[in-house]
């Protein structure tokens, strides 16, 4: 398994443990030069965001994976978390159906979990 999937695959397992809803995965590597894979997840508050984007660096950090940068830690309402080849976007709900990242990449190939046990 390649890192870019070994590192989606913990953040979505990271992501389902602490109760993200619909998470999503699109791989856009043949589409665009800046990673491989989105991964979206929201939250249903602050609260929720937080531990979402906490236990997503634990588990990507237990493997030796950090982040390039993490952005919007402060508002708690979209967490962009850059690992290189994977970028994972942490919404508040409603800022999720806002942005709706899933429409602007919709050129993108949704990868389903069963996909990713590869």
């Amino acid at each position: 398994m390649d890192n870019s999937k070994k590192m989606v695959r913990l953040a979505y397992e990271a992501l389902e443990e602490k109760k993200g809803e619909d998470i999503t995965v699109i791989e856009i590597k043949d589409i665009s030069i800046i990673a491989d894979y989105f991964i979206i997840a929201n939250g249903t508050n602050s609260s929720q965001v937080d531990a979402l984007v906490n236990s997503v660096n634990q588990a990507l950090g237990k493997e030796g994976f950090n982040p390039k940068r993490i952005e919007g830690v402060r508002s708690a309402s979209w967490i962009l978390m850059d690992y290189g080849d994977i970028i994972v976007h942490v919404f508040s709900k409603e800022d999720r159906l806002f942005y709706n990242l899933e429409r602007i990449w919709r050129d993108g190939k949704t990868v389903s979990k069963e996909q990713l046990e590869d």
